[in-house]
């Protein structure tokens, strides 16, 4: 068998306590349920927490009363060729001249860097204007992702860049981790849980060095 020796990057961020998630909504919490004794062989504990928590993936019905769940969700989205695009320092949006120069030839799976340090806090982040989803889903892209909690302004109401999402049929990845990662392009690997009935799952967010070199993208 061939060993496959391509880097991989782990873009999740750690999901424990101090995990923020959205105001007012459940925070992580666990408790051992079987402890590891005489009579008992394992540790089992019991986790209570938002599936918005850490990296994740959001499912239609999140936004769409009678959408489907994520656990019904084709996969194909969350897995394949993607380009991460860097627009750190573009203000509260990312407007499309910010990505103007990583758009030819763009796989179907685009990930923003807005930040130089990712953060999950939704006091002040990043999101995307509508026009910019308007212009990627143009390109035939299947998923965006995000290195903020949210692709809509954390004082949204209407959410349009998640009524685009819905319009277009495209999948959302939140709150990954893209510090350490140049501009390029990667294979991602983002695959949500089997959630029958939940509106998003958590996912453990990788990329993974392409059979070719990777490209570097021109920096903005």
């Amino acid at each position: 068998m061939t060993q496959d020796n391509r880097r991989i990057w782990d873009i999740s961020p750690p999901v424990d306590e101090d995990a923020a998630v959205f105001p007012g909504d459940a925070t992580y919490s666990q408790k051992l349920h079987f402890a590891l004794a005489p009579g008992c062989p394992v540790n089992v504990n019991t986790l209570t927490f938002s599936p918005h928590t850490g990296a994740h993936a959001d499912a239609p019905m999140h936004y769409a009363s009678g959408a489907p769940a994520i656990g019904a969700v084709d996969l194909s989205p969350y897995l394949g060729p993607c380009r991460v695009i860097h627009c750190m320092d573009c203000g509260p949006l990312v407007e499309p001249q910010h990505i103007a120069h990583a758009m030819d030839e763009l796989p179907p799976r685009v990930l923003f860097r807005t930040a130089r340090t990712a953060s999950q806090s939704w006091a002040s982040f990043t999101a995307i204007a509508p026009g910019t989803l308007a212009l990627l889903a143009t390109r035939n892209i299947a998923l965006v992702g995000i290195d903020t909690p949210s692709v809509d302004p954390a004082t949204s109401q209407d959410l349009p860049c998640h009524q685009l999402l819905l319009k277009h049929d495209l999948r959302l990845l939140e709150n990954l981790v893209l510090d350490d990662i140049p501009a390029g392009d990667y294979e991602l690997i983002a695959l949500p849980l089997k959630l029958t009935r939940a509106d998003a799952s958590p996912v453990r967010a990788v990329l993974r060095e392409l059979d070719r070199a990777n490209t570097i993208l021109r920096e903005p």
